[in-house]
């Protein structure tokens, strides 16, 4: 629900813009607060100011709205005009066909955008908390739906933060925000001030909605609530309806190529007629099924058969198919974005090494990490998770003396392990934490494997050089000291001194095993992969460098927030990483890739990859993520395994490619027929076919077209990306259409001036010539190579053939032949009609072969 508007008063607390660039003490005097928070009293004022802290409630009273916009598309006009000309000829079954057609593929498209709409509703409910108060000077739990802002928050290990805000307060403080910024670490949290331009994750001195507490306590002065924290504007971006995918703009702009051929055709053939005296209802009717007869009507059919069988193959492979138009999409692709943590990477932090100082493996280094974070009792975190889970160590023979826990201050902590064994009780003091920190405890380092060299600066200055190159390589590194300690009932900070660094622990997030082998085949198919990451742009290419990836250039997003849409435009194509970026900034990236026209594809499993999920034309998310990620989706990887990936993309170009040859065949044929009857018109005394027989030319040529679904497709057609091109299409019906059209005039010659046939005869032998060069030339526009050297499927060649049976016997049956007015024909008309037929074919080749050759010749140059 949008918050009312606020009462004079709070417009400045609305107005705090860049909060994290104020100190806490300007913030409290600006949001009007203190330490201690507010007063119930004025946090009930500010509740119906600013309103309650939650996401919009999904617009359930828009499904009427949705339902009749799928009316909307201009392909799915001209079929329902379609079927109101064939209800005017009677034609009941071609009517009904159409309008199932119809039916069923707006209820299809409803379906799927209105549960789309249900990812507002899934944030929403991820927020759903209690939040720990300061009101009147005590601390309380309140809903969390109550807080606003000026509330002072605490927030301990394991809370669900509540709105965006400030920290005031922290002690040993470290926030998981990774479903917004993508960071694989923890993050600590400490008051301070941040430039204004900073990304989400430079803002150390903040907290977001949605986010969660690793370890430590702190005080937050909220800032932001509801729709305007940076959760609620991922909310905002679902649900506003995004421009249309590269699949929806080529079939509007089909659509419209059609109805505009259509409209002049119908308006040029109606008034030749009349002026020629003919009846004005036949005229009219004669006209319009003319240029309806241009549809093609079964597209939606085609699509929707096509796409679920490729749904259903991609299924089997562990792929869930949520939006059938986006498998199209798919194999249109030509750049794939992906988030780096938990897509790339495994999303789980493994100790990647442990070292001596001088970089080689180390046993005693993992041995002391490994005791280290077997005995200390606070709260567990990644580092020392992974550390555990790698070889144990015996410890029959050790027990835990005392232990110095970790604080904010010393980041570090510290364990008392005693050993007993034959030469008595030994205690040694083993520290793990920060690089820096625990040099700073150091006097001596480890040199080799008994040896020990003073640690002066010279030394010290090489160890932190190596220990940047391992962060430069996107290493999370941590330093291991040991001392043996006299023995004592009680250890503190104060013998952490004069110790011995022993090595380094290297962390690190590792690719998945089959990445490289991924990004591979995606070059091969023409895709081109890009990072788009909140993580540390020095991790981000180092993940790069690990899969294989080519990096061609690097953002950040301090750098995007520099830079104008243009200028973006410019530099989204030429730049491989984008890195340190938020969810709005990753939104940002993909609009401005199809902006310059690449169709996009999203890999993504986070909340903060929710918008650009939503807004790429192909979405694509896996099983664990976030239920936001993937409800904002269109397919689900129900395996981590991208590789699934390169076979949706072929399974889309398949798809892609029947649907273009339904498409070529339709406009071609239907073209030259139209081209053909409405040129004749001009010369006939009589109407060339009745409409019933238009129609029935095009129902029966329907029976081969419904099996494209099943064909196979040449491996030259899956290669590269494809997409709708209507200037092409355009193209190929003139150059195709008045091919076909070539031979109807043919047909005709030889029927009126040299067989010299009567009406009804000039009309069956119309009738069967045109709807057998339909038929045929859906063999030839198939592929690209010669006719004998690609073998159609097995259903479209069987289609194909028993249609061309029935119509050369449809003259010869009684009582058809009567009901759409045709005639026996003669043995030699017949001959002709065949012969005409096959010299079709083979100038349909010829001119395949010579249309293709120039295009390739223009698209090299």
């Amino acid at each position: 629900m949008r918050a009312k508007k606020l009462p004079d008063s709070y417009k400045d607390m609305e107005g705090v813009a860049s909060y994290w660039s104020y100190s806490g003490e300007e913030l409290l005097i600006r949001l009007k607060s203190s330490v201690t928070g507010l007063s119930a009293e004025e946090a009930a004022r500010r509740l119906v100011g600013f309103g309650a802290n939650r996401l919009r409630e999904s617009r359930q009273t828009r499904t009427l709205m949705i339902f009749l916009g799928q009316f909307r598309s201009p392909l799915v006009l001209i079929l329902v005009f379609a079927a109101l000309v064939s209800i005017l000829t009677r034609d009941w079954i071609d009517a009904a066909i159409l309008l199932a057609i119809v039916v069923v593929s707006a209820f299809l498209s409803f379906f799927q955008e209105y549960h789309a709409g249900h990812a507002v509703e899934r944030l929403r409910r991820q927020v759903r908390l209690q939040a720990a108060v300061w009101r009147d000077g005590t601390v309380c739990q309140i809903p969390a739906d109550e807080v606003v802002p000026g509330d002072v928050v605490m927030l301990s290990a394991g809370s669900l933060i509540p709105a965006d805000g400030v920290v005031l307060e922290a002690d040993d403080f470290f926030v998981n925000q990774a479903v917004l910024t993508g960071e694989t670490f923890p993050v600590e949290k400490s008051p301070g001030i941040v430039d204004a331009d900073a990304s989400l994750a430079e803002r150390g001195n903040s907290v977001l909605m949605g986010t969660n507490v690793r370890t430590g306590t702190a005080r937050v002065l909220i800032c932001r609530t509801g729709m305007r924290t940076e959760y609620g504007e991922i909310a905002e971006h679902l649900s506003l309806r995004l421009p249309p995918t590269e699949f929806e703009n080529g079939i509007r702009n089909f659509g419209n190529l059609l109805t505009r051929l259509m409209s002049v055709m119908m308006f040029v053939v109606f008034a030749i007629n009349v002026v020629q005296h003919k009846p004005v209802i036949d005229s009219m009717l004669f006209a319009v099924a003319l240029a309806v007869g241009m549809a093609p009507e079964l597209l939606p059919a085609i699509i929707s058969i096509t796409l679920s069988r490729g749904a259903q193959r991609m299924a089997r492979n562990g792929v869930i198919v949520k939006q059938l138009t986006a498998i199209e999409n798919f194999g249109s692709m030509d750049v794939l974005c992906t988030d780096k943590t938990g897509t790339l990477t495994l999303g789980v932090v493994k100790l990647d090494g442990a070292v001596d100082p001088a970089g080689k493996p180390s046993e005693e280094v993992r041995r002391a990490a490994w005791l280290n974070a077997k005995y200390q009792t606070g709260l567990v975190n990644l580092l020392d998770e992974a550390i555990l889970a790698t070889d144990p160590f015996d410890i029959s023979k050790l027990e835990k003396a005392e232990e110095i826990p970790y604080d904010f201050i010393r980041k570090r902590l510290s364990v008392a392990v005693a050993t007993t064994g034959d030469g008595g009780r030994r205690i040694d003091l083993i520290t793990k934490g920060a690089v820096e920190p625990v040099l700073s405890i150091c006097t001596k380092v480890r040199e080799g494997v008994d040896g020990v060299a003073l640690l002066d600066d010279a030394r010290r200055a090489t160890l932190l050089e190596m220990v940047a190159a391992w962060s430069d390589k996107g290493f999370r590194v941590l330093g291991v000291a040991t001392r043996e300690v006299p023995p004592s009932e009680k250890y503190s900070v104060g013998d952490e001194v004069g110790m011995t660094l022993v090595g380094f622990l290297l962390f690190f997030d590792p690719p998945r095993p089959e990445t490289a082998r991924t990004i591979e085949a995606l070059h091969r198919l023409g895709v081109e992969l890009k990072i788009i990451t909140g993580d540390n742009r020095r991790v981000a290419m180092h993940v790069a460098g690990e899969v294989g990836l080519e990096v061609r250039g690097l953002l950040t997003g301090a750098e995007l927030n520099r830079l104008h849409d243009e200028a973006l435009w410019n530099l989204a194509s030429r730049t491989t990483i984008f890195a340190e970026v938020d969810p709005n900034q990753k939104e940002r990236i993909i609009s401005a890739l199809r902006k310059t026209g690449h169709v996009v594809g999203y890999l993504g499993d986070g909340i903060n990859d929710a918008p650009a999920l939503h807004a790429a034309d192909v979405g694509v998310s896996v099983d664990s993520a976030v239920d936001v990620a993937r409800e904002a989706a269109d397919f689900v990887l129900l395996e981590h395994s991208l590789e699934v990936l390169c076979q949706g993309i072929e399974e889309g170009r398949r798809i892609f490619a029947n649907t273009l040859k339904y498409v070529f065949t339709t406009t071609s044929a239907n073209f030259g027929n139209m081209f053909s009857m409405a040129g004749l018109s001009l010369f006939l005394p009589y109407l060339p076919l009745l409409p019933t027989q238009i129609l029935l030319n095009n129902f029966l040529s329907d029976f081969p077209a419904m099996t494209i679904a099943t064909d196979s497709v040449d491996r030259e057609m899956v290669e590269q990306p494809r997409r709708w091109d209507v200037r092409f299409i355009r193209n190929f019906m003139l150059v195709f259409g008045l091919i076909s059209s070539l031979f109807d005039y043919l047909t005709f010659g030889v029927l009126l001036l040299v067989m010299k046939v009567g009406v009804d005869e000039f009309r069956t032998g119309w009738f069967i010539e045109s709807l057998l060069t339909e038929l045929m030339i859906l063999l030839v526009v198939r592929t690209r190579r010669p006719l004998t050297q690609s073998r159609p499927g097995k259903y479209l060649w069987l289609s194909t053939v028993l249609v061309v049976a029935l119509t050369l016997a449809l003259p010869y049956l009684p009582g058809v032949g009567r009901l759409f007015n045709f005639v026996p024909l003669p043995a030699s008309v017949m001959l002709i009609l065949v012969g005409i037929t096959l010299l079709y074919v083979v100038v349909s080749e010829v001119a395949k072969l010579y249309f293709y050759r120039f295009i390739d010749s223009r698209s090299a140059k």
